[in-house]
């Protein structure tokens, strides 16, 4: 028998080792979609006795518009706020003496709810969304008690984050024309000015269920699930499409740079950012295993140079976000005590200079597609990771069957390919650089 290397050991056993669960297969997810168009997909298993419903609404910051930023995430707040049936707090309530629990969460491109619960609750749940769904209440006093809340948070999130304040100003540095430019928050002067007729025809527009899709995994069958979204989802009427969003962003033609003054910053952080693809496009693998090469965990180029050898960073990551639209590729540093960001740029920019020479090894990527491959199944394990990645490929590549052809295009990424795409995104045209630091002046040194 020949023998192998370490990495192909590694690979085979982690694969063998979660192989050998129940893990999920394209054939154990049935779809069916509603006469109002929803669309649902339901995962069996039972290994557990619980379940999960999550909810995916294609709404988010990318889908407003200059005077109604912030409505997206609003509404994620208003969600929990009251409805016909379910007033107040009830939602929550009802919820938990059901032995369940939830979460939200708004990005640039989607509002996602999670409930998990016992699955004998299903019927409950149900009734929950369907009520807040159909029937949410948006009346003045609870308008402007929540937009107190989230006013409040914006203010405490740049306040109390640097890295928060200093990708806030990247998004508007880097973006001039598509929606992206602004936080999934919202700016301030918006958030106070939005009047009742904005919250009303934001809320038909986008949270009618032809614009959602969602997926129920665990102990349940597709016959329950079918029976009560036809009882309590079907009957919510569908809308007229939402516009699609024409905007796309112009290509960069120059550097930028900008600097944040924050006198309580201990020390300078660093933010570089390059446009890149969306998510849906073949270009993506081969840059998920560039930024997993530059910045992701201690054995990664960034971290071993900034911050083993040179101790120059006390933190360093790169990465990129899933959008439906041409995005951004981040590095993003802070300084180790009184260092400077301009030394950490510099360091930053030779690691990127020694790839764009001579690429990366076939260790490098191995390992890389090792680290991919484990934590793909690791989440699959999951009625919960299942749930997760299912909606999100559905809405962000179009078809969650490409989910499970996922370890293999990752394996097909090769060195030659991280190296074109380093080489094609990594040019100083196409870079933006932010530094946030206490100084008042960053030119008086």
């Amino acid at each position: 028998m020949r023998k192998l290397g370490f990495a192909c050991v590694f690979f085979f056993l982690v694969f063998r080792s979660f192989n050998s669960m129940a893990v999920l297969t394209e054939k154990e997810v049935q779809t069916f979609t509603l006469n109002n168009g929803m669309k649902i997909l339901v995962v069996e298993d039972g290994s557990i006795p619980n379940a999960n419903m999550y909810t995916f609404w294609k709404v988010g910051s990318r889908n407003e518009a200059p005077g109604t930023t912030g409505l997206s995430h609003f509404f994620e707040h208003m969600m929990f706020n009251g409805s016909k049936k379910y007033g107040p707090k009830m939602f929550d309530r009802t919820m938990e003496a059901n032995g369940g629990s939830n979460n939200a969460y708004t990005t640039a491109d989607i509002t996602v709810y999670t409930n998990w619960f016992p699955a004998q609750a299903l019927e409950t749940i149900f009734d929950l969304e369907a009520d807040r769904i159909a029937h949410l209440s948006i009346g003045p006093k609870m308008v402007e008690s929540e937009r107190g809340v989230v006013a409040s948070e914006r203010s405490t999130r740049l306040e109390n984050s640097n890295f928060s304040l200093l990708y806030t100003e990247m998004l508007g540095v880097a973006f001039r024309a598509h929606p992206y430019s602004w936080p999934v928050i919202g700016h301030a002067s918006d958030i106070a000015a939005w009047d009742m007729d904005d919250l009303k025809s934001y809320y038909k527009t986008y949270y009618a269920p032809n614009n959602a899709v969602v997926v129920i995994a665990g102990d349940v069958t597709l016959e329950q699930v079918k029976k009560l979204a036809k009882k309590y989802f079907e009957p919510i009427p569908a809308q007229s499409a939402p516009k699609a969003v024409r905007t796309i962003e112009p290509e960069q033609k120059g550097e930028r740079r900008f600097y944040v003054h924050k006198a309580s910053a201990s020390s300078e952080n660093l933010m570089m950012a390059y446009h890149i693809p969306e998510e849906n496009h073949t270009d993506t693998p081969a840059l998920n295993v560039l930024a997993d090469i530059l910045g992701k965990g201690k054995s990664s180029r960034l971290y071993q140079r900034l911050i083993e050898q040179d101790k120059i960073a006390s933190s360093v990551y790169a990465f990129r976000n899933e959008s439906l639209d041409p995005h951004l590729f981040f590095i993003s540093a802070v300084a180790n005590g009184d260092i400077s960001a301009k030394k950490m740029e510099s360091v930053i920019l030779e690691e990127i200079q020694l790839i764009l020479k001579e690429g990366i090894t076939e260790q490098e990527l191995q390992k890389v597609k090792n680290q991919r491959l484990a934590d793909y199944y690791r989440q699959m394990a999951t009625i919960n990771g299942k749930a997760n990645l299912i909606g999100t490929y559905e809405v962000y590549v179009g078809d969650y069957r490409t989910l499970y052809r996922q370890p293999e295009i990752d394996n097909a990424v090769t060195v030659d390919d991280v190296l074109r795409v380093a080489k094609q995104y990594f040019k100083k045209s196409n870079q933006t650089v932010g530094i946030l630091g206490p100084k008042e002046d960053i030119y008086a040194q």
